[in-house]
Order: C-alpha cells, then sequence, then structure tokens
C-alpha cells in the first residue's frame, strides 16, 4: 500500500481553502491512510497560483490547469472551480489516470453529469462530490436513530435551506445570477438538502416543482442593471421510492439565515429535528416517553458519535464546516484504498443531478415529473 499520495488542487476560491485545510489536517486528525503530498496547485492566474500554493503548501503552481492534470507526481485531483468547469475539468483529470474529488453541484448540464459519471465508470478510479454535511456525526446519527425504529415508520419530511448572501435586491449581479451557472437555488444549494435524503432514505423519485425571482434585475459595476437569469427561490413537492412524502424549499434571498439546512422528520413514534446553523445539535422526539416527560431532547455532538472523538475528547464542544471537509477527506481516501465509503460518487451524484433537472422541468411544465434512473 502507498504510503504517500499526490495531490493537485484546481481553484483556490471559497472551496479550494477548504480543501486545502482538509488535506493538510486529515492525516493529523485520523492518523492512518496514506499522507497527502501537496504536489501541485492551478489557478487561472499564475501569479495568485504561486501566491496560494506557497499559503497553502503545495510544492508548484501554475496558470493552467491542463498543465497540474498531466503532472505525473499527481493521484488525485480536487476540483473547486465555478461549476461551469467542472465536467471538462474532471473528465480530464479522470482520463488521465487520476483519482477526482469534485465539488457540488456535478454540473450544469445533465448531458455533462452524465458524461462525467461515464468517465469515472471508464477510468476505474475514485470519483466523488463534495457533499461535506452528509458527514456531520449529528447526521450519521439521525440515520442511526431511523435504523432503530426509535421514530417508528417515517411517513413525512421537511427540509428547508435558506441563505442570505443574495437578499440584497441592490447587490452587485454576479455569475451566481447567469443563467450558464445553472438554475440557482435548486442547483447552487439545494443538492445539499437533497444528499442528505440520500443517505438516509435514497433516492428522491417525484417531485412537483415552482422557482421564482425575489429580483428580477441587479446593478452592475458599469452602472446598469442586468436582468436576474436564476431562481433565487424553489418550493418543491417530492416523493421517495419507500412511499415517504416530503417538501423543500430553498431560498438564497432570506433575510437573517447565513447556512440553515432545517430538517424535519415524523414518524409514527416520534420525530426528529435538526437545523445545520446549530449543527453539533439535534432534537429527538419519543412518544413513548412518560406523558410528564413527553417533549423533545437535545442531543449534543459527542465523542460516542464517531468520528467526533478524532477531533474533539469532549461533549458539547462543537465541530465545525472545515472539519466535516476533513473527514470527507478521508472518507475519500477510504475509498481510493478500496474500503468501505461515506461518499457520493458520481453515480449517485448523477442521481441528484437529475432529481434537480426534474424540478426544473415540473416547473417550466407545471407537472408532476418522475425521476429516471
Amino acid at each position: 500500500m502507498k504510503t504517500t499520495i499526490g495531490v493537485g488542487l484546481v481553484g483556490t476560491g471559497y472551496m479550494g481553502k477548504c480543501h486545502a485545510l482538509a488535506w493538510n489536517g486529515v492525516k493529523a486528525v485520523f492518523g492512518d491512510g496514506p499522507r497527502p503530498l501537496l504536489v501541485h496547485l492551478a489557478e487561472v492566474n499564475a501569479d495568485i497560483a504561486r501566491q496560494r500554493a506557497d499559503e497553502f503548501g503545495f510544492a508548484r503552481s501554475t496558470g493552467d490547469w491542463r498543465e497540474l492534470i498531466a503532472d505525473p507526481e499527481v493521484d488525485v485531483v480536487s476540483v473547486t472551480t465555478p461549476n461551469a468547469f467542472h465536467a471538462e475539468m474532471a473528465i480530464a483529470a479522470l482520463e488521465a489516470g487520476k483519482h477526482v474529488w469534485c465539488e457540488k453541484p456535478m454540473a450544469v448540464a445533465l448531458d455533462d453529469a452524465e458524461r462525467m459519471a461515464a468517465a469515472a465508470r471508464a477510468s476505474g478510479k475514485v470519483a466523488v462530490l463534495g457533499y461535506n454535511y452528509i458527514q456531520n456525526p449529528l447526521v450519521r446519527q439521525i440515520g442511526a436513530i431511523l435504523s432503530e425504529g426509535t421514530i417508528g415508520v417515517v411517513n413525512h419530511v421537511r427540509l428547508e435551506m435558506d441563505e442570505d448572501f443574495m437578499a440584497d435586491p441592490e447587490a452587485l449581479f454576479y455569475w451566481k445570477s447567469e443563467a450558464s451557472s445553472g438554475y440557482g437555488a435548486l442547483d447552487d444549494f439545494g443538492v445539499h438538502p437533497l444528499s442528505l435524503l440520500q443517505v438516509l432514505f435514497g433516492p428522491v423519485t417525484r417531485v412537483f416543482a415552482h422557482l421564482s425571482k425575489p429580483y428580477a434585475d441587479r446593478p452592475t459595476r458599469e452602472g446598469v442593471r442586468r436582468a436576474v437569469e436564476t431562481f433565487d427561490i424553489a418550493s418543491v413537492l417530492f416523493e421517495l421510492g419507500t412511499g415517504i412524502s416530503g417538501v423543500m424549499a430553498l431560498n438564497r434571498s432570506a433575510w437573517g439565515r447565513k447556512g440553515r439546512i432545517a430538517l424535519q422528520i415524523f414518524g409514527s413514534k416520534g420525530s426528529i429535528v435538526y437545523d445545520q446553523e446549530r449543527m453539533n445539535e439535534l432534537q429527538l422526539y419519543v412518544a413513548s416517553d412518560k406523558p410528564t416527560e413527553q417533549g423533545f431532547r437535545t442531543i449534543l455532538a459527542a465523542p460516542q458519535h464517531g468520528p467526533y472523538d478524532r477531533f474533539i475528547p469532549a461533549p458539547g464542544h462543537g465541530l465545525g464546516f472545515n472539519d466535516l471537509k476533513i473527514i470527507e477527506c478521508h472518507e475519500l481516501l477510504r475509498a481510493i484504498g478500496g474500503e468501505k465509503a461515506r461518499v457520493i460518487d458520481f453515480d449517485t451524484g448523477l442521481g441528484i443531478e437529475r432529481a434537480v433537472h426534474a424540478m426544473a422541468q415540473s416547473h417550466r411544465e407545471q407537472r408532476w415529473v418522475d425521476i429516471g434512473a
């Protein structure tokens, strides 16, 4: 077994830095697996690439991502560029014999996502998507509660994801309002709730959606207003293959919400409530409790909720977003090593992309849409 693995990073924005922190921290946190060697970093600007390589700890840098993919010392490529570039870069890396860790969403166009999944299958390499919220120890605990039957047979799931980074109507127009970035809230971050549904219940099978634009246009740096091309709000009814009904509400313009993914699961014997803004706690209601003691109890993240224990030896101290990215990195390395891993690979991710496009189709045609395999 190799004791090291060569890492290439394409893109050095917010998510690029998250990947760099994860690659730098995974060995220290988990101790097992190969030690990542930060080999090559690519950014569109060569000067910025050199600066980020120095900051993140990469041995060399380039202004041409193709040069990084051709590097024989790179074994795995992190793709953290804007959505429109994912397909070309991920496919090129897979065809060059590299493993791929690509940020979500998979691609803007469904046929690009299909090509990515096909390339992954043909390459025999590991290709996973950046769904780090599924790695939260308490999301794993929710899965355990469901498996144990604590809340009985689940009959309804309700999901909300809200942020306010596009709430200001006078905020400048930028690429997330361009049609080239996708549909908007659906594929920008609606894929995160879909990833939670995937690991807890399996794929969504049927949808009815409505998309809306709270603001018709936004100002540009040139002093003119440009029409908004994407939908910042989405409301979706869905069904799961097990017959469970659900509701998903998404809003990128929700003042006061910073990183909310509110998950409510209702069963025949109780309920579970979780909110990503309070990611180190969940609420559990069990109907069998004595009437005088019924009520939602708070469960705080603790060492017994692995892999929390790899970071902190005491309960209640809390993990953060970048810690989840380190866990995700570790799961990727487990997958590369041939072990069972908690990841959303390109084939599973393609199912999420199909759900997103079915929702957009439902909005256009104003009808229920079945999601094909």
